[in-house]
Protein backbone atom coordinates (compact mmCIF):
# COMPACT_ATOMS: atom_id res chain seq x y z
CA UNK A 1 0.00 0.00 0.00
CA UNK A 2 2.60 2.33 0.89
CA UNK A 3 3.68 2.24 -2.93
CA UNK A 4 0.13 3.12 -3.86
CA UNK A 5 0.12 6.26 -2.05
CA UNK A 6 0.86 9.56 -3.39
CA UNK A 7 3.30 10.79 -0.49
CA UNK A 8 5.98 12.50 -1.76
CA UNK A 9 9.58 9.99 -1.76
CA UNK A 10 11.24 11.82 1.01
CA UNK A 11 8.25 10.59 3.30
CA UNK A 12 7.93 7.16 2.15
CA UNK A 13 11.80 7.32 3.05
CA UNK A 14 10.92 7.99 6.34
CA UNK A 15 8.59 5.54 6.50
CA UNK A 16 10.73 2.86 5.25
CA UNK A 17 13.01 4.10 7.39
CA UNK A 18 11.37 3.73 10.89
CA UNK A 19 9.97 0.62 10.05
CA UNK A 20 13.90 -0.81 9.59
CA UNK A 21 14.80 0.68 12.80
CA UNK A 22 12.23 -0.76 14.76
CA UNK A 23 12.92 -4.50 13.71
CA UNK A 24 16.52 -3.77 14.55
CA UNK A 25 16.01 -1.45 17.81
CA UNK A 26 13.60 -4.84 19.64
CA UNK A 27 15.97 -7.38 18.23
CA UNK A 28 19.53 -5.70 19.77
CA UNK A 29 18.56 -3.52 22.93
CA UNK A 30 20.19 -6.12 25.20
CA UNK A 31 23.32 -5.27 23.59
CA UNK A 32 22.63 -1.49 23.89
CA UNK A 33 21.57 -1.94 27.46
CA UNK A 34 25.18 -4.49 28.56
CA UNK A 35 27.29 -1.52 26.85
CA UNK A 36 25.99 1.02 29.15
CA UNK A 37 26.28 -1.07 32.01
CA UNK A 38 30.07 -1.71 30.78
CA UNK A 39 30.60 1.60 30.28
CA UNK A 40 29.08 3.11 33.40
CA UNK A 41 30.99 0.45 36.47
CA UNK A 42 32.76 2.03 39.17
CA UNK A 43 36.74 2.72 37.96
CA UNK A 44 38.64 -0.35 38.90
CA UNK A 45 35.97 -2.85 38.32
CA UNK A 46 37.32 -5.36 36.04
CA UNK A 47 34.17 -7.43 34.35
CA UNK A 48 33.13 -9.01 30.92
CA UNK A 49 29.88 -8.56 28.68
CA UNK A 50 28.87 -11.63 30.10
CA UNK A 51 29.00 -11.19 33.61
CA UNK A 52 27.11 -7.76 33.08
CA UNK A 53 25.09 -9.80 31.00
CA UNK A 54 24.05 -12.90 33.44
CA UNK A 55 24.14 -10.03 35.96
CA UNK A 56 20.99 -8.23 35.02
CA UNK A 57 19.03 -11.14 33.83
CA UNK A 58 19.64 -12.04 37.39
CA UNK A 59 19.09 -9.62 39.52
CA UNK A 60 16.25 -7.74 36.70
CA UNK A 61 15.08 -11.27 34.93
CA UNK A 62 15.37 -11.62 31.42
CA UNK A 63 12.93 -8.13 30.73
CA UNK A 64 15.58 -6.61 32.48
CA UNK A 65 17.66 -6.66 29.02
CA UNK A 66 15.18 -4.50 27.53
CA UNK A 67 15.45 -1.59 30.20
CA UNK A 68 15.21 1.59 28.08
CA UNK A 69 13.50 0.38 25.10
CA UNK A 70 11.14 2.23 25.29
CA UNK A 71 13.17 5.40 24.79
CA UNK A 72 15.04 3.32 22.44
CA UNK A 73 11.58 3.26 20.83
CA UNK A 74 10.81 6.33 20.89
CA UNK A 75 14.10 7.70 19.37
CA UNK A 76 14.87 5.18 16.87
CA UNK A 77 11.40 4.98 15.24
CA UNK A 78 11.57 8.81 14.46
CA UNK A 79 15.37 8.75 14.47
CA UNK A 80 16.05 6.96 11.58
CA UNK A 81 13.06 7.58 9.71
CA UNK A 82 14.65 11.48 9.98
CA UNK A 83 17.88 10.37 8.79
CA UNK A 84 16.98 8.58 5.96
CA UNK A 85 14.56 10.83 4.64
CA UNK A 86 17.44 13.34 5.33
CA UNK A 87 19.73 11.20 3.34
CA UNK A 88 17.22 10.31 0.49
CA UNK A 89 17.03 14.40 0.15
CA UNK A 90 20.38 14.71 0.15
CA UNK A 91 21.24 12.34 -2.24
CA UNK A 92 18.34 13.18 -4.93
CA UNK A 93 19.54 17.20 -4.54
CA UNK A 94 23.31 16.65 -4.81
CA UNK A 95 23.85 13.67 -6.66
CA UNK A 96 20.43 12.76 -8.66
CA UNK A 97 20.83 9.56 -10.59
CA UNK A 98 24.72 9.40 -9.85
CA UNK A 99 26.14 7.47 -7.33
CA UNK A 100 28.34 9.08 -4.89
CA UNK A 101 31.68 9.14 -4.35
CA UNK A 102 34.07 7.95 -0.73
CA UNK A 103 33.64 11.90 -0.12
CA UNK A 104 30.50 12.21 -0.69
CA UNK A 105 29.11 9.24 0.86
CA UNK A 106 30.36 10.11 4.04
CA UNK A 107 29.14 13.97 3.52
CA UNK A 108 25.82 12.48 2.70
CA UNK A 109 26.16 10.15 5.82
CA UNK A 110 27.54 12.73 8.09
CA UNK A 111 24.66 15.24 7.27
CA UNK A 112 22.01 13.25 7.61
CA UNK A 113 23.39 12.23 10.84
CA UNK A 114 23.67 15.39 12.44
CA UNK A 115 20.43 16.63 11.41
CA UNK A 116 18.62 13.60 13.19
CA UNK A 117 21.35 13.90 15.78
CA UNK A 118 20.23 17.09 17.39
CA UNK A 119 17.04 16.60 16.75
CA UNK A 120 16.51 13.26 18.73
CA UNK A 121 19.56 13.86 21.55
CA UNK A 122 16.75 14.79 24.55
CA UNK A 123 15.68 11.25 24.07
CA UNK A 124 19.12 10.22 23.93
CA UNK A 125 20.10 11.43 27.19
CA UNK A 126 17.08 9.77 28.63
CA UNK A 127 17.97 6.58 26.88
CA UNK A 128 20.97 6.80 28.49
CA UNK A 129 19.78 6.68 31.84
CA UNK A 130 17.59 4.46 31.87
CA UNK A 131 20.20 1.91 30.68
CA UNK A 132 23.03 2.83 33.43
CA UNK A 133 20.48 1.54 36.55
CA UNK A 134 21.31 5.15 38.42
CA UNK A 135 18.02 6.71 37.75
CA UNK A 136 14.35 5.21 38.16
CA UNK A 137 12.16 7.08 35.88
CA UNK A 138 8.71 5.51 35.57
CA UNK A 139 8.18 6.78 31.55
CA UNK A 140 9.93 8.61 29.00
CA UNK A 141 7.37 11.17 29.40
CA UNK A 142 8.18 11.03 33.01
CA UNK A 143 11.77 11.16 33.27
CA UNK A 144 11.64 14.48 29.98
CA UNK A 145 9.25 16.23 32.71
CA UNK A 146 11.82 15.53 35.84
CA UNK A 147 15.05 16.30 34.02
CA UNK A 148 13.87 20.14 33.21
CA UNK A 149 12.09 20.74 36.31
CA UNK A 150 15.36 19.71 38.79
CA UNK A 151 18.05 20.41 36.02
CA UNK A 152 16.80 22.85 33.26
CA UNK A 153 16.00 22.00 29.89
CA UNK A 154 19.47 22.57 28.92
CA UNK A 155 20.04 18.95 30.39
CA UNK A 156 18.52 16.80 27.54
CA UNK A 157 21.56 18.61 25.39
CA UNK A 158 24.10 17.13 27.54
CA UNK A 159 26.68 15.39 25.24
CA UNK A 160 25.61 16.88 22.42
CA UNK A 161 29.41 17.26 21.50
CA UNK A 162 30.45 13.71 22.14
CA UNK A 163 26.93 12.63 20.77
CA UNK A 164 27.57 14.55 16.81
CA UNK A 165 31.47 13.81 16.93
CA UNK A 166 30.41 9.68 17.76
CA UNK A 167 27.45 9.68 15.11
CA UNK A 168 28.37 11.80 12.53
CA UNK A 169 31.84 10.24 11.86
CA UNK A 170 30.52 6.63 12.47
CA UNK A 171 27.72 7.76 9.69
CA UNK A 172 30.37 9.35 7.50
CA UNK A 173 32.57 6.31 7.66
CA UNK A 174 29.68 3.89 7.48
CA UNK A 175 28.23 4.86 4.54
CA UNK A 176 31.34 5.32 2.64
CA UNK A 177 32.30 1.75 3.34
CA UNK A 178 29.03 0.01 2.49
CA UNK A 179 28.58 2.03 -0.67
CA UNK A 180 32.11 1.00 -1.90
CA UNK A 181 31.68 -2.45 -0.93
CA UNK A 182 28.18 -2.92 -2.31
CA UNK A 183 29.64 -0.76 -5.85
CA UNK A 184 32.38 -3.63 -5.98
CA UNK A 185 30.18 -7.04 -5.71
CA UNK A 186 29.67 -8.76 -9.03
CA UNK A 187 26.64 -7.51 -11.33
CA UNK A 188 25.32 -11.01 -10.73
CA UNK A 189 25.28 -10.59 -7.10
CA UNK A 190 23.65 -7.58 -7.08
CA UNK A 191 20.67 -8.82 -9.37
CA UNK A 192 20.61 -12.06 -7.73
CA UNK A 193 18.08 -13.36 -4.77
CA UNK A 194 20.58 -13.49 -2.85
CA UNK A 195 21.10 -9.22 -2.82
CA UNK A 196 20.12 -8.89 0.66
CA UNK A 197 22.40 -11.36 1.96
CA UNK A 198 25.40 -9.86 0.71
CA UNK A 199 24.23 -6.10 1.35
CA UNK A 200 23.91 -7.18 4.99
CA UNK A 201 27.57 -8.70 4.76
CA UNK A 202 28.66 -5.32 3.70
CA UNK A 203 26.98 -3.51 6.60
CA UNK A 204 28.57 -5.80 8.61
CA UNK A 205 31.83 -5.19 7.82
CA UNK A 206 31.01 -1.10 7.42
CA UNK A 207 29.87 -1.50 10.42
CA UNK A 208 32.86 -2.87 12.39
CA UNK A 209 35.11 -0.22 11.02
CA UNK A 210 32.84 2.44 12.22
CA UNK A 211 32.31 1.34 15.33
CA UNK A 212 36.03 0.97 16.37
CA UNK A 213 37.09 4.23 15.12
CA UNK A 214 34.09 5.86 16.88
CA UNK A 215 34.25 4.38 20.11
CA UNK A 216 36.35 6.22 22.44
CA UNK A 217 33.15 9.51 21.40
CA UNK A 218 30.82 6.81 22.66
CA UNK A 219 32.22 6.25 26.12
CA UNK A 220 32.77 10.20 26.61
CA UNK A 221 29.16 10.85 25.51
CA UNK A 222 27.64 8.30 27.91
CA UNK A 223 29.44 9.82 31.25
CA UNK A 224 28.50 13.02 30.04
CA UNK A 225 25.35 12.30 29.83
CA UNK A 226 25.02 9.78 33.32
CA UNK A 227 26.70 12.85 34.98
CA UNK A 228 25.46 16.21 33.28
CA UNK A 229 27.20 19.10 35.71
CA UNK A 230 30.53 17.06 32.95
CA UNK A 231 31.64 18.99 30.29
CA UNK A 232 32.98 16.36 27.57
CA UNK A 233 37.05 17.79 28.18
CA UNK A 234 36.09 16.57 31.89
CA UNK A 235 34.81 13.76 31.16
CA UNK A 236 37.69 12.76 28.43
CA UNK A 237 40.50 13.48 31.19
CA UNK A 238 38.60 11.77 33.73
CA UNK A 239 38.29 8.59 31.65
CA UNK A 240 41.94 8.66 31.14
CA UNK A 241 42.97 8.90 34.69
CA UNK A 242 41.13 6.16 36.16
CA UNK A 243 41.52 3.79 33.46
CA UNK A 244 43.97 4.63 30.71
CA UNK A 245 43.53 4.72 26.95
CA UNK A 246 41.70 1.49 27.16
CA UNK A 247 39.07 3.25 29.32
CA UNK A 248 38.03 4.79 26.14
CA UNK A 249 36.98 1.09 24.33
CA UNK A 250 35.23 -0.13 27.70
CA UNK A 251 31.86 -1.45 25.86
CA UNK A 252 33.42 -1.84 22.26
CA UNK A 253 32.52 -5.43 21.91
CA UNK A 254 28.66 -4.93 22.77
CA UNK A 255 28.71 -1.78 21.37
CA UNK A 256 30.42 -2.92 18.10
CA UNK A 257 27.91 -5.77 17.84
CA UNK A 258 24.65 -3.96 17.87
CA UNK A 259 25.65 -0.97 15.70
CA UNK A 260 27.15 -3.20 13.20
CA UNK A 261 23.83 -5.70 13.34
CA UNK A 262 21.57 -2.58 13.54
CA UNK A 263 22.89 -0.60 10.79
CA UNK A 264 23.36 -3.48 8.46
CA UNK A 265 20.09 -4.68 9.56
CA UNK A 266 18.30 -1.15 8.80
CA UNK A 267 19.92 -0.72 5.70
CA UNK A 268 19.08 -3.85 3.95
CA UNK A 269 15.52 -3.56 5.52
CA UNK A 270 15.37 0.10 3.96
CA UNK A 271 16.74 -0.55 0.86
CA UNK A 272 14.52 -3.27 0.35
CA UNK A 273 11.50 -1.62 0.54
CA UNK A 274 12.30 1.43 -1.26
CA UNK A 275 12.67 -0.83 -4.17
CA UNK A 276 9.84 -2.88 -3.42
CA UNK A 277 7.80 0.80 -3.56
CA UNK A 278 9.85 1.83 -6.76
CA UNK A 279 12.63 4.35 -4.87
CA UNK A 280 15.93 4.28 -5.59
CA UNK A 281 17.68 4.47 -2.52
Amino acid sequence: TLGKTSAHPAIKAFMCGSLSGTCSTLLFQPLDLVKTRLQTLQSGMRVGMVTVLLSVVRTEKLPGLWKGVSPSFVRTIPGVGIYFSTYYSLKQHFFQDRSPGALGAVLLGGGARTVAGVFMLPVTVIKTRFECGRYSYSSVVGALRSVCQTEGTAALFSGLTATLLRDVPFSGIYVMFYSQTKASLPKEISASPSAPLANFSCGILAGVLASLVTQPADMVKTHVQVNPQMKTVEAIRYIYMENGLQGYFRGAVPRALRRTMMAAMAWTVYEQMMAHIGLKS
